[in-house]
């Protein structure tokens, strides 16, 4: 027997919610298989299970529980199915309880997969009924494995991540609370939205915020995309992004104007000689910032995959708190959702935050011309007290030079 408990996710956290269960009491799990959902101030994520056998369920969902605390346990003694190598052909599957691995197993199984590719698909927590296989007889190959990827990778990195889903008629009425029915519907703030309305108000009472607004004529960034997408896709087998631009020119403004990339530590002006860059990422828990590590030393493709990378673990609940800590400066992008202007706000400690909006069509004076040029607004706010409003226009200024000249200002391939 083995004791489910509440692991550790960072030095500063102690306590989370345990919002669902991923797996019943009865269910048999297998090493990794996710087995709750943990909740904190500051992430969301699935923790797996560490042994193989019986789950018993000894803390509800929705209960407070503290890190190190034992919330089941599993009976070891009860192992998972096998699951054969060689195809399976005995007839239509046969349903087993949710949260059992068998039923899973048997369609790998019967699709044909090999130990290698199957360990491949685990490793991403894919289902192997999502992919489609073209090997023999619809076997799923490694190659397949590998495409599947990539797609997710090209949709997590594209598309927002939808908000959560509104109640279903009637919802409120199950649950049995005469309060919430009618004109109202209460429900209890999660705790990363506690904790995100918090430093939300932190920011606007300990900090001097004032934004400074700009607009980039995006037509060339456009042309290279058309231009070299297909190349740079079939080149490293991930998308080019309008985001890789925008953190190479961040990066190269924070050269230019170092305050932007700097905080305030008491009386002291603290400036950073790295250039972690957060990228805002929307999920149905909230808003979270997972960080581009050295986004200077990376290249355009560098950028991409790691920003696919992190929204696909962001959709996934797998991000971890290194992964959203540590930020110098972020980078905002409501233009996805069709935002034309916002004031986004700072992210304390840092001084920084560019916001981006959506691409529109607008007639504009080129060469003493009217044409019609597809236009976006930016904004940068900033905290006032350590960067002046000519080292705020001066970045801007440079962001727009970057975006409108890119062969010029960062071309690297």
């Amino acid at each position: 027997m083995a004791d489910i408990i509440v692991p550790e996710v960072g030095e500063s956290i102690t306590e989370g919610i345990l919002a669902e269960w991923k797996a019943q009491s009865g269910d048999v799990v297998d090493v990794d298989d996710p087995l709750f959902v943990l909740e904190t101030d500051k992430i969301t994520l699935d923790v797996p299970s560490e042994h193989a056998g019986r789950v018993e369920i000894a803390i509800d969902a929705g209960e407070t529980v503290q890190i190190g605390q034992v919330v089941g346990s599993i009976d070891t003694s009860v192992e998972p199915a096998p699951v054969e190598d060689e195809a399976i052909d005995d007839g239509p599957l046969k349903e087993t309880p949710a949260g059992f691995p068998q039923a899973a197993a048997k369609i790998e199984a019967a699709q044909g997969l090999a130990p290698s590719v199957r360990r491949l698909v685990a490793e991403h927590g894919l289902d192997a009924r999502e992919i489609a296989g073209t090997g023999k007889g619809g076997r799923i190959i490694k190659a397949d494995v590998v495409g599947h990827i990539a797609e997710r990778r090209e949709a997590a990195a594209t598309s927002p991540v939808p908000p959560a889903a509104a109640p279903a008629p009637g919802a409120v009425e199950a649950a049995g609370s005469p309060a919430e029915e009618g004109r109202e519907t209460r429900v209890p703030m999660s705790m990363i939205r506690q904790r995100i309305a918090e430093r939300m108000v932190i920011a606007q009472q300990s900090a001097a915020i004032l934004t400074t607004f700009n607009e980039i004529d995006m037509t060339r960034v456009i042309e290279l995309r058309a231009e070299r997408g297909a190349a740079f896709r079939e080149k490293h087998g991930v998308k080019l992004g309008f985001m890789s631009f925008f953190v190479k020119a961040v990066v190269d403004a924070l050269k230019i104007v170092p305050e932007v990339n700097a905080r305030i530590d008491g009386t002291e002006i603290v400036y950073n000689n790295f250039y972690d860059i957060g990228v805002a990422v929307s999920t149905d828990k909230g808003l979270v910032v997972p960080v581009i590590r050295d986004a200077d030393l990376l290249s355009f493709a560098g950028i991409e995959q790691t920003i696919a990378d992190l929204a696909l673990k962001a959709r996934d609940r797998k991000l971890s708190l290194s992964d959203i800590s540590g930020g110098t400066f972020t980078i905002s992008n409501g233009g996805i959702y069709g935002n034309v202007m916002s004031t986004p706000i700072v992210n304390p400690p840092q001084s920084g935050v560019l916001g981006m909006h959506a691409i529109k069509k607008r007639a504009v004076v080129v060469d003493d011309a009217i044409q019609i040029r597809p236009m976006m607004y930016v904004a940068l706010s900033y905290d006032h007290r350590i960067i002046d409003g000519k080292e705020a226009v001066t970045f801007l200024k440079r962001i727009v030079e970057c975006i409108e000249d890119p062969e010029r200002n960062l071309m690297e391939f």
